[in-house]
């Protein structure tokens, strides 16, 4: 089997390739100061029209599922490994984000942190774009909402309880180490995140979780002592997911560190997703992203929906079945 850990770019008409072992991946810092604008328009069916600011591309957590390895190749790097060590840094974010917010502050009535990567990278701690970006949120009474998997944001919980309206949702989809490391290598273990949660709940911040993606007959058992965990830690949002591709560089990444680290299961979790979408890993359309369409998400559905209600999680008028994968960045301008 041929290896694909960096696949090539489908946007360029030569691709280098190593015969034998490639060398060892290092980090590169990207410093991009040509940026022009820094708030990103999205769209999705469940939410409708969204504003997402990125201070960062790529993503060191090296989460093997990440839809977000997709705008890497729209930069002319890969979606595999370049993904996850050539990481582009935007100085200027927080400079660009308060003269749009002169501007466009009116029109504007929700900003995420952030759709195509974490906004705690551990670069964050030096570089501290995300919590200056904030800062300006702070001062524009800008209501913000933020997913991460990084105890990071503690750091910042001076300034995010001086934000008009906040939510920090923590990306956990998986209960323990053993289960997310084939899936998120460089992420912070599950307890610490929950630790974190605590931390800002305890702060007087709203908190939330995100369980996504599911993998049925993985970590969907799972979804009840997700939810009874995120509870006891302060949680008071909920969502959940499938796992998605938009393209078949980021399905074939996934499909090999599947099969790399988990053999003896591969097969099974890649056969549940195939029944959810008609015998393929790719949805067919935007309104199957995220979800499934057999008895058995039906099943994992109403067992988030029955704990989510149990366990009294906040009611909403939208269906907490909403996953940080449906407001995709609508690639607009690259900088």
């Amino acid at each position: 089997m041929r290896q694909i850990n960096n696949p090539p770019n489908p946007y360029l008409k030569y691709s280098p390739e190593f015969l034998g072992e490639p060398p060892k991946a290092k980090l590169e810092i990207y410093e991009e100061f040509t940026t022009k604008k820094i708030i990103t328009k999205a769209w999705s069916l469940q939410m409708g029209e969204r504003f997402t600011v990125n201070c960062y591309r790529g993503c060191i957590h090296g989460c093997t599922y990440c839809f977000a390895r997709q705008y890497h190749e729209y930069l002319g790097y890969g979606a595999g490994t370049d993904f996850e060590t050539k990481i582009v840094v935007k100085p200027n974010a927080p400079f660009l984000l308060r003269e749009e917010l002169k501007k466009l502050k009116h029109n504007i009535h929700h900003l995420d942190f952030s759709f195509a990567t974490d906004p705690y990278l551990p670069l964050e701690a030096s570089y501290q774009l995300t919590r200056r970006c904030l800062e300006v949120c702070r001062d524009y009474q800008m209501p913000v909402g933020i997913i991460t998997k990084s105890p990071l944001v503690t750091r910042d919980i001076d300034i995010i309880k001086r934000l008009k309206k906040v939510t920090v949702f923590f990306s956990i989809p998986f209960l323990t180490n053993e289960k997310s490391k084939p899936f998120e290598p460089y992420v912070p273990i599950p307890e610490v995140r929950f630790r974190a949660m605590k931390t800002l709940a305890d702060a007087g911040i709203e908190v939330g979780i995100g369980i996504a993606p599911v993998f049925l007959g993985y970590n969907d058992a799972e979804i009840p002592v997700l939810l009874e965990k995120a509870r006891e830690n302060g949680a008071t949002n909920a969502f959940m997911g499938m796992v998605h591709f938009d393209t078949d560089s980021i399905e074939n990444y996934f499909v090999q560190k599947l099969n790399e680290k988990l053999p003896t299961k591969a097969d099974k979790i890649l056969n549940h997703i195939r029944r959810e979408r008609d015998g393929n890993l790719r949805h067919r359309n935007y309104d199957e992203r995220g979800k499934g369409k057999t008895q058995e998400w039906e099943i994992a559905r109403q067992m988030f929906d029955l704990h989510y209600k149990k366990l009294g999680f906040e009611t909403s008028e939208k269906h907490p079945e909403i996953i940080e994968t449906k407001t995709l960045p609508v690639q607009q301008t690259l900088f």
